[in-house]
């Protein structure tokens, strides 16, 4: 299949201008295809040829003008157009086109509960050439109309209000300008809740099945919200003429922003317990796609290389907007008027972040900004889509916003809005219209930030002033203590920084700390260390605040207070900002990571943001314990992890800290090295002193004791009658691909990489439940056979399974040189995609790093 280049896409949008797309989708045709008929109405600013793109199962007929042409000419998914005439065309195609099972293009699905099938588009990047006919790229903005034929009983969605016109047959109000993968369709028989809001029609659906769980009114309350406070920001009213948001099976993205119709994975619709984070995971989510209502829909990039300006803005945005909404009535724990989400910018700073400090620091980091010749073509772009678009970007925003104040910054958005708005827009246009809000030089900070890689490292040193140096005022009692921040990078940075001291008095747990004072420091300065009042503090926290995206570095004595102090620390964001840091030492080999998991030791049980209880426990499991730490090490390592999540059981007992308790239950029987507790758990339906088990904590059971060797077939059979949904199929391949046994093995390798039947989600879950720490044994002979299976499954199955089986297939947990070896040599077969070798160059320097971490381990030892 041949991707489109930017060259292509230029020259394309220079001949043509696109006026409608008439698109006619016949859904009952049978379980393996639908019909797809499409009229292009299209000019030809001037003679020449160019083409249409479509990938049909069969193209039974393609005609210009009245004038039919010959299907045999489709050259792969391109339609060649020569000899155009300037002037005005239509175009006519009929075609046969496949569902997928991938989660590209139209998705089909059918639950195994019910027996009802859903089916919705996903046409992101170059897939809408799966669904009908096209001129894919952004540029060639459109008004599409959509007519649909639809099992009686199934309701369809789209961009635009639908109409049903009675057997089976839907017409969905036409769209404003909008690119090709912005258009959506999703049919199937949804259970539906619908309501009005500012005179706009506002919808939420999900599966039948899913009926019972999903939570309407919260969601709905947020939705509200929200779209009154981006009213508030934004001058632009929002564009289109409704608000859908359905939640959808096997969604291979977080969600998607489609015009009027935002689809969501429905793991959002929650059948088992969550913790309040989950929920506010959720809400940012749709905070996220709504921004991008105005930011990718209204105005949209011209080329891929501005991904970011999607991106990073609906990112920034969705976490700013959300600290700030208040709901009309309670939710939880949270009175009506009130945010029910105030610390976001937490979430932010311990998930998200080191996503983009990990993408930033690998050999396939590239700018928030890429040169546009770095993104030449759709596959390069696909790339793209990772930590630093996203959390770097962000972060480079929240930068901007603290240096130019939310009031310019906000002003200059709009006139983005108002001059490009059903338009397209590049960096260019977006920085020009931020410098006309501001007097500040925005094209110098864009070159800095958005134009460069890498991560910055800021690091604090402390000293007593040179005697000649006095305090700046005299309030010290003739103290004064001096500091210097060193800078390893280029960016200029606006930090704040906190100073705290051992408050007196506190009974109890680790040491509390106060907070002193909180400055303002540009970083790079003038040399000239920063004079303070007072005595040392006991604790210098730079970047306090995080509104700076760059690696933090303490000095020895305020590194000291942390190890005894974190946890009370008053701040949840300054605790982020300090456990990120240990973090990154961690994996830059600057600190054992013993003394991590001694630090989650002593401070989790004290700490009362779940946020951060979640991102500890997750990087001291999946990383430090499971790929750090040396093997002789790895019995105290384990012991650590489960007797802190025994703790924390421990210490909510009581009840009054559900999430907290959830979240400890989780990690301990993902750490469990015994079965008796698991299966006494499992077998009485219940945790001792609570939570009940649900059909998420049973899998996650079953899988451990799957690992253990604790478990066999007929069980994990029982459990799956017990809950045949979509998720208990995917539990039981999980666990039948996690059991110790070289029979079980070997029937999740062929089922991953040679049957080619599994769906997105169940090839996910059984990739997931292959490699297992402490079954090398088992695995050792899969290692080299990964690379060679994975290379021949990414160019059957394409980017978005190949995307799979680098992130869940590769065997991360072999740490080892010849596994490094056997990787990097795989990078140079032809005849990897750019999906798979973009993974493969990301897992191998995670690798890499592993390997350095464990041999400073093995040096200092």
């Amino acid at each position: 299949m041949s991707v489109l280049t930017r060259d292509e896409a230029q020259t394309r949008a220079q001949i043509l201008d696109v006026e409608r797309y008439t698109i006619a989708l016949d859904l009952t045709t049978g379980e393996e295809t639908f019909d797809s008929r499409t009229v292009i109405r299209f000019t030809a600013r001037a003679a020449g040829d160019t083409f249409v793109e479509v990938k049909p199962a069969t193209l039974r007929s393609i005609s210009l003008d009245g004038h039919p042409l010959d299907p045999a000419l489709l050259d792969g998914n391109r339609y060649p157009l020569t000899a155009l005439a300037a002037g005005p065309h239509e175009l006519h195609i009929d075609a046969a086109m496949r569902y997928s099972r991938t989660g590209e293009g139209m998705h089909r699905f059918t639950d195994p509960t019910d027996g009802e099938t859903y089916v919705y588009t996903q046409l992101f990047m170059e897939d809408v050439q799966r669904v009908f006919a096209a001129f894919d790229q952004p540029d060639l903005k459109s008004v599409f109309s959509i007519d649909v034929t639809a099992p009686e009983g199934w309701t369809v969605l789209g961009n635009g209000v639908a109409e049903h016109a009675g057997e089976g047959r839907w017409t969905i109000a036409a769209t404003p300008l909008v690119s090709t993968y912005l258009v959506a369709v999703a049919a199937g028989p949804w259970h539906s809740v619908t309501t009005e809001h500012a005179g706009l029609p506002f919808g939420i659906h999900c599966r039948r099945s899913l009926a019972p769980y999903l939570d309407a009114d919260e969601i709905l309350d947020i939705t509200r919200a929200l779209y009154d406070r981006y009213h508030e920001k934004f001058d632009e009213p929002y564009p289109f003429d409704s608000y859908d948001q359905a939640f959808v099976p096997e969604f291979n993205a977080g969600a998607m922003e489609n015009p009027g119709l935002v689809t969501f994975r429905d793991e959002f619709v929650y059948r088992s317990a969550v913790t309040d984070t989950e929920r506010q995971t959720r809400a940012m989510v749709i905070a996220h796609e709504m921004a991008h209502m105005w930011f990718g829909d209204l105005v949209t990039l011209t080329w891929w290389d501005d991904i970011w300006l999607n991106e990073s803005f609906a990112e920034y945005m969705g976490y700013q907007t959300l600290t700030e909404v208040t709901l009309p009535r309670a939710l939880n724990s949270v009175s009506a008027g009130e945010s029910p989400f105030p610390d976001t910018w937490v979430d932010f700073g311990v998930a998200r972040k080191g996503w983009g400090y990990d993408a930033d620091q690998r050999p396939s980091t590239h700018p928030v900004a890429p040169d546009p010749d770095a993104v030449p073509d759709t596959a390069s772009a696909l790339l793209n889509f990772d930590g630093i678009s996203y959390a770097k970007g962000a972060s480079a925003l929240r930068q901007l916003v603290a240096w130019l104040g939310e009031k310019d910054f906000l002003a200059g958005i709009n006139t983005h809005f108002a001059r490009h708005k059903f338009a397209n827009a590049t960096l260019a246009d977006f920085i020009d219209n931020l410098a006309s809000a501001t007097d500040r030089d925005v094209h110098a900070w864009a070159e800095q930030w958005l134009r460069t890689t890498g991560v910055d490292t800021l690091t604090a040193e402390i000293a007593a002033p040179e005697p000649a140096a006095p305090a700046p005022n005299g309030n010290g009692n003739g103290q004064s203590w001096a500091l210097a921040v060193t800078r390893d990078g280029s960016r200029p940075h606006r930090i704040t920084v906190g100073t705290y001291d051992h408050a007196l008095g506190v009974q109890g747990g680790p040491g509390r700390l106060a907070l002193r004072d909180r400055f303002e420091l540009d970083v790079p300065g003038d040399g000239t260390p920063t004079i303070r009042p007072g005595r040392r503090p006991a604790l210098v926290v730079l970047n306090d605040g995080d509104l700076t995206y760059a690696k933090v570095r303490l000095d020895t004595a305020s590194w000291d207070t942390v190890l005894t102090g974190l946890s009370g620390i008053p701040d949840a964001l300054t605790r982020a900002v300090v456990w990120n840091a240990a973090r990154d030492m961690v994996r830059d080999a600057e600190l054992p990571p013993a003394t991590y998991l001694a630090a989650a030791r002593t401070h989790l049980p004290y700490e009362t943001d779940l946020a951060l209880v979640q991102g500890v426990l997750s990087f001291a499991a999946g990383q430090v314990v499971d790929r750090y730490t040396i093997p002789e090490d790895l019995p105290a390592a384990r012991a650590t992890l489960t007797d802190l999540c025994r703790d924390l059981i421990r210490r909510t007992e009581d009840g009054s800290r559900p999430g907290l308790r959830l979240i400890a239950v989780r990690h301990f029987i993902d750490a469990a090295t015994q079965p008796d507790t698991l299966r006494t758990w499992l077998d009485e339906g219940t945790v001792h002193g609570g939570p009940e088990l649900d059909p998420e904590l049973r899998w996650r059971i079953l899988t451990r004791l799957a690992v253990l060797g604790a478990t066999d077939e007929a069980a994990i059979a029982t459990a799956l009658a017990a809950d045949p949904s979509a998720t208990g199929r995917e539990g039981a391949a999980r666990c039948r691909a996690a059991l110790p046994t070289a029979e079980a093995k070997a029937a999740a390798w062929d089922a991953l990489f040679t049957d080619d039947t599994l769906s997105n989600y169940l090839f996910t879950a059984t990739a997931q439940g292959f490699w297992q720490p402490g079954q090398e044994e088992l695995t050792d002979d899969y290692v080299a056979r990964f690379y060679p299976d994975a290379i021949a499954l990414a160019a059957r199955r394409g980017p978005a399974i190949a995307e799979a089986a680098g992130r869940y297939a590769f065997p991360a947990y072999a740490v080892d040189p010849v596994s490094l070896g056997t990787g990097t040599r795989a990078l140079e077969d032809p005849d990897l995609i750019p999906a798979l070798r973009r993974k493969l160059v990301d897992q191998l320097d995670d690798l890499r790093r592993a390997l350095a971490v464990r041999s400073a381990v093995a040096l200092a030892d």
